[in-house]
């Protein structure tokens, strides 16, 4: 009895597993997951297509032509349709809402076609009826092409949609057209059909489509009419909006799919990475400015999507300059299209904005990857966002800095000046002044009454070869006849040493330094032809004269014969730094070997005694410092005895990319910085983000972290805000939100809440400190205002910063000075960065300078040598500590007292105070930090980029200075320094 009950049982069970297998095979069928799923789909779609092309074979025997077929055909036929109702039961099989199923479009075309067919086969007779809309079939092709594997990517496959969409609706239009006028109207007797072919239907569709409208044609029946009525509102919306849709994909596919044809002889790069509107616009903005004077050089730009209206617009604006390719640096065939082998060099743009930086620099690297890879000589400038992914790049085969390959960091860059402007407030607006774009000059030029003060032209960072006269002197002797005789200010050379043609860069040198012959220099000039006298200068012909203009060059025989007719030559290809090659040695920012040096003075032989450094030599280390040891609390002494220091308030959670604050502390703890000079760092901020920083700057000494926010006056108290010498904000958020007016708001009212919690400045001022300090005189008020310098991530939004003056004010003219003088401190975008790519491929020395002074010396070298040890931070050899700080100096924000000036205080100019600092001590001063002038209640300053030689001084003048590393910058060292005189 049981068995009979199981079997029957088992039985039920094993049916609905085999239904359940039948149903899963057909639904994978019909969407063609499988090989046989993918034949029928194509298969019924040619058989739909047979069956169209009878439809046409039967109307061209209705309208009288002369063409005769078999009477078989209605065979083939009924065969067809036959199959289509065995596919149309197999979608009814898998539909899983069956009552759905009866109104899908296919469905309602087999509904109206099959029928018909069955019933003309039954009668032995043709009729046409509603077999028209098999011609709506071809909505599938688009899907047919995708399996033959004919359309691959997104533009084939939209246009080979669009072209179904219209060729079916066209047929299927004329068909009902052609039907309801050859028939005419049920109701009307007599009958008011009309004789018309299926061809001019399909031109009547076509005219009403196009909204023309001849009238030649036209529809008799009121079913015809009330079509056409509603056709014209559809098809009118179709024609308007799929033909220039069509037209529009096959030019941009016509134009941007062509290759670039090389001419010898001219200059062009290509550009790929991030290329949208913002990029784009700026980029060519600052090549342009930097191609002014030279030979023309086109730009080709590779983007991997179709560029916007707005970008195409730009396109055409500099169509001189510019042409846009589609394609990837990531496809061989792409470069080979665009010349990528003759190319003077690929500049690869990162997108600063990115939420994901680490995914947007190994895009980026791939890219690099793949150039080179198949090009291996064709020079690579890249843009990385963070400083941890360049270590990535040296694995590349082929990858040389030495043939002019370089990676602009951007934040190390941007941390950097940060980090400098703690020290030096007021220096990020100098260097950038220098090093990337224009000062903004007419707000100055307006409200300034002494006209000294601005030049016809900004000054600008300039490399240029040394005169062979100068071989053997010292930097400083150079430095002072440069700025006496020829009116420039050099700030470093490039000395090349190494059977391979190694160099450095020194800035402001030990004077134990000598020169070589074929030396370059590093200037600050307006113009070229300025640069150029310090190479033509000799001493035989040009030692009295006194006016700069009068230097040329000479044709003396003493300057012919002091070198070989192999060494002009090769002075003469490397002068030439600003066309975009790179010369054959890449400016290091190592140290050359000691046989160079005569000798390094023993000032900080005690300091270094005690002194711990990194192996490379050039930062302070200490021991990995538990993160529980250095988390400051309110109750902590430590915290309520901060004084002097640097105060970092960091937005970030555990979600936000790292800012990589590594790069930050580094130029504050490099090794020409004695121990007592370095100052306290704290970050203020979510404790989660700061245990994912602290592995990298754990090794850092003097670093302190409080759990907290800035937004909260608190947590401000308790870090001592009022007392520390300076403070940063950066913002790791870029996702808070995509109002770019809205992207920095911590930033904005971090900035806005610190300098709540300072006295009102008509209390003290920013110079009174500096003056006070710096002459020993406690009499004079300590107040401070706190530099504060804001890292935004949108550059406008630096207008709710920015200083106003209250509604009351008495001052008109206070709104205009507000905008671009930032109360002693500075506001820093990435946006300041864009400019240092084109630049880098004029001069890539340009580019090694600015990296020595704002990181404290990081060089493509330096890093290899910190991979081949470890990318963790160690322990120096003891060795290592005597050279470590050899040769480099450090920037400095000096005051005048009246023992610098003393002498020359009723007729001070900037030549006296450059010609006495730099005889003494060596000090190099390339820059004035100027109070505004009266009214001036906030104490703004701004900066002079290389003061006229002949400018007046001011007691209340700040000097920006280079500084040699035996000269102490702290106050009880400066005023010892001061007593020599």
């Amino acid at each position: 009895m049981g068995k009979d009950v199981w079997r029957p049982r088992k039985r039920k069970q094993s049916s609905v597993y085999w239904i359940r297998v039948f149903f899963t095979q057909v639904e994978m069928m019909l969407s063609a997951q499988t090989s046989m799923g993918c034949v029928l789909v194509m298969l019924v779609f040619l058989l739909n297509i047979g069956s169209l092309i009878i439809y046409f074979v039967n109307l061209a025997e209705a309208e009288g032509y002369k063409i005769s077929f078999p009477d078989s055909i209605i065979y083939v036929d009924t065969g067809f349709n036959a199959f289509f109702l065995f596919y149309f039961g197999l979608r009814f099989v898998a539909a899983d809402d069956k009552l759905r199923f009866w109104l899908e479009l296919n469905s309602l075309v087999d509904f109206f076609t099959i029928p018909p067919v069955f019933v003309s086969y039954y009668l032995n007779r043709n009729w046409l009826g509603l077999r028209f809309l098999r011609a709506l079939r071809l909505l599938e092709l688009p899907r047919i092409l995708q399996f033959l594997r004919v359309t691959k990517n997104n533009y084939s496959i939209k246009l080979s949609k669009l072209f179904a969409v219209f060729i079916g609706t066209w047929l299927t239009a004329a068909g009902f057209i052609h039907l309801v006028e050859n028939n005419g109207d049920p109701w009307v007797q007599p009958a008011n059909s009309q004789s018309i072919s299926y061809f001019k239907c399909m031109y009547l569709v076509m005219v009403t489509m196009s909204t023309v409208g001849y009238g030649d044609v036209v529809v008799q029946t009121a079913l015809g009419r009330t079509f056409i009525i509603f056709f014209i509102i559809g098809g009118l919306v179709l024609f308007a909006n799929i033909i220039p849709e069509v037209v529009e994909i096959v030019e941009s596919h016509k134009s941007y799919k062509s290759s670039y044809e090389v001419v010898s002889g001219k200059n062009y790069i290509v550009v790929c990475g991030n290329i949208t509107l913002e990029s784009v616009t700026t980029f060519l903005q600052d090549f342009l400015l930097q191609d002014m004077g030279n030979v023309c050089t086109e730009i080709l730009f590779l983007g991997e999507s179709l560029p916007s209206l707005e970008l195409e617009a730009v396109f055409k604006c500099y169509s001189a300059y510019t042409t846009f390719f589609y394609g990837s640096a990531l496809n061989s065939g792409d470069l080979k299209r665009v010349g990528m082998e003759s190319a003077n060099a690929c500049l690869i743009l990162a997108d600063v904005c990115s939420p994901q930086p680490y995914t947007e620099d190994t895009c980026n690297i791939m890219r690099v990857l793949s150039i080179k890879n198949h090009y291996p000589n064709t020079r690579v400038i890249l843009q990385i966002i963070q400083s941890r992914n360049k270590v990535h790049l040296p694995n590349i085969p082929n990858w040389d800095w030495r043939r002019g390959d370089n990676i602009i960091c951007l934040a190390e860059l941007k941390l950097g000046f940060i980090a400098q402007s703690c020290l030096v407030p007021g220096l990020s607006t100098l260097l950038t002044s220098l090093f990337i774009g224009k000062e903004n000059t007419e707000t100055k030029r307006k409200h300034l009454k002494d006209k000294m003060l601005l030049g016809d032209k900004d000054y600008k960072v300039m490399t240029f070869q040394l005169s062979n006269d100068f071989a053997d002197m010292t930097f400083i002797e150079v430095c002072r006849l440069c700025f006496v005789k020829l009116n420039l200010v050099l700030l470093g050379v490039e000395l090349k040493f190494g059977s391979r043609g190694e160099s450095a860069i020194l800035i402001n040198p030990s004077a134990r330094i000598k020169l070589h012959r074929n030396t370059m220099g590093f200037f600050i000039a307006r113009s070229l032809a300025e640069v150029k006298k310090a190479q033509f200068y000799c001493k035989a012909c040009h030692s009295d004269v006194q006016d700069p203009e009068q230097i040329k060059k000479c044709h003396c025989k003493r300057r012919l014969h002091s070198r070989s007719f192999s060494e002009i030559l090769k002075l003469r290809s490397e002068s030439l730094v600003s066309h975009g090659q790179p010369a054959k040695s890449r400016s290091l920012i190592v140290l050359p070997p000691q046989r160079f040096v005569d000798g390094v003075s023993d000032v900080r032989g005690k300091e270094n005694s005690r002194v711990i450094l990194d192996p490379t030599g050039r930062f302070h280390w200490c021991d990995a410092v538990p993160l529980q040891e250095a988390l400051l609390s309110c109750k902590d002494q430590a915290a309520l005895n901060l004084q002097d220091h640097i105060l970092v308030c960091v937005f970030g959670d555990a979600n936000s990319p790292l800012i990589g604050l590594q790069d930050f502390v580094m130029p504050l703890r490099a090794s020409n910085f004695i121990y007592h000079e370095l100052k306290d760092i704290v970050f203020l901020g979510s404790l989660e983000y700061l245990q994912r920083e602290w592995k990298f700057i754990q090794n850092f000494p003097k670093l302190w972290l409080f759990s907290g926010s800035a937004l909260c006056c608190a947590d401000l108290r308790a870090v001592n805000v009022r007392d520390c010498s300076a403070c940063a904000i950066l913002s790791s958020n870029t996702t808070a939100s995509r109002n770019p007016s809205l992207v920095d708001t911590e930033s904005i009212l971090a900035t806005l809440n610190i300098r709540s919690m300072q006295d009102k400045p008509s209390s003290a001022s920013l110079d009174a400190v500096f003056r006070g300090r710096a002459l020993g005189n406690q009499s004079e008020p300590c107040y401070k205002r706190i530099p504060i310098t804001t890292e935004l991530k949108s550059s406008p939004n630096a207008q709710f910063i920015n200083q106003a003056p209250s509604g009351n004010s008495a001052i008109p003219e206070q709104d205009q000075l507000s905008t671009t003088a930032a109360p002693a401190g500075a506001i820093f975008s990435d946006s300041f960065l864009n400019s240092l790519l084109s630049m880098t491929y004029y001069n890539h020395h340009i580019l090694a300078l600015l990296q020595t002074l704002v990181t404290s010396g990081t060089s493509p070298a330096l890093e290899e040598q910190l991979l081949e040890m470890d990318s963790r931070l160690s322990r120096s050899p003891d060795d290592m500590v005597q050279n470590a700080s050899q040769l480099r100096c450090k920037l400095a924000l000096l005051p005048l007292s009246e023992r610098l000036l003393m002498g020359v205080m009723q007729e001070g100019s900037f030549r006296d105070v450059y010609c006495k600092a730099l005889d003494l001590f060596g000090i190099l001063c390339f820059g004035l930090y100027r109070l505004m002038e009266e009214p001036n209640p906030y104490k703004n300053r701004f900066v002079i980029a290389r003061p006229a030689s002949d400018l007046k001084m001011l007691p209340t003048d700040l000097l920006f200075c280079l500084v040699p590393f035996n000269v102490a910058t702290t106050d009880g060292q400066r005023g010892e320094m001061e007593s020599r005189l």
